[in-house]
């Protein structure tokens, strides 16, 4: 059993699609952050009270980005946003580590969670990897994929764990600086 973490636009996506190619089983906390918070899901009726529903776009969907510009510009609001969505996180994970335990299809099961150290779930496997890149790259990728200014994507890193913290709690480390191919070549 495998924890998978690292920073934001570090690219652990990359490598939970490696292991998943690999025949590993990956429960994907991003994933499942996106599912908690659906319309008419617990998780999506707390935020709409606590936020209002000038976060919702027609569709009753969250606007994502919008409440992510609320949350990164303030603390208390980000730890709000937290306390409601971790604890159905977390009940999710479990349920589907039981599942991939019962099912006993595949040897490798990794939990992909960008937040696992914050969580606490590194007390559900045997392994924690961090997946690291330097900081420049990080903040390139992070506004390239998002589409975020340099300070909005400042603010999305900086209200995670430093990969420093998380490298010191690292069973394995992966420098993900290379390209996909070379990475695939290296394995």
């Amino acid at each position: 059993m495998i924890g998978l973490t690292g920073g934001i636009a570090t690219g652990k996506s990359l490598v939970s699609a490696m292991i998943m190619e690999l025949g590993g089983q990956i429960i994907n906390a991003d994933l499942i952050a996106r599912q908690v918070v659906e319309p008419g899901m617990p998780a999506w009726k707390q935020i709409v009270d606590h936020f209002g529903e000038g976060i919702l776009n027609s569709n009753q969907t969250i606007k994502r980005k919008e409440l992510g510009r609320i949350v990164f510009a303030d603390a208390d609001k980000l730890d709000q946003l937290n306390k409601i969505t971790h604890p159905f996180i977390i009940t999710e994970i479990e349920r589907q580590l039981g599942c991939c335990r019962d099912s006993l299809d595949k040897e490798i099961i990794v939990i992909d969670a960008p937040i696992l150290l914050e969580l606490g779930l590194e007390r559900l496997v045997d392994e924690v990897w961090v997946v690291t890149v330097d900081p420049a790259a990080q903040l390139e990728r992070l506004m390239k994929r998002d589409n975020l200014s340099a300070e909005e994507a400042k603010l999305r890193i900086q209200a995670q764990m430093p990969l420093e913290e998380k490298v010191k709690r690292a069973d394995r480390v992966i420098d993900n600086r290379h390209t996909p191919e070379r990475k695939r070549k290296n394995r």
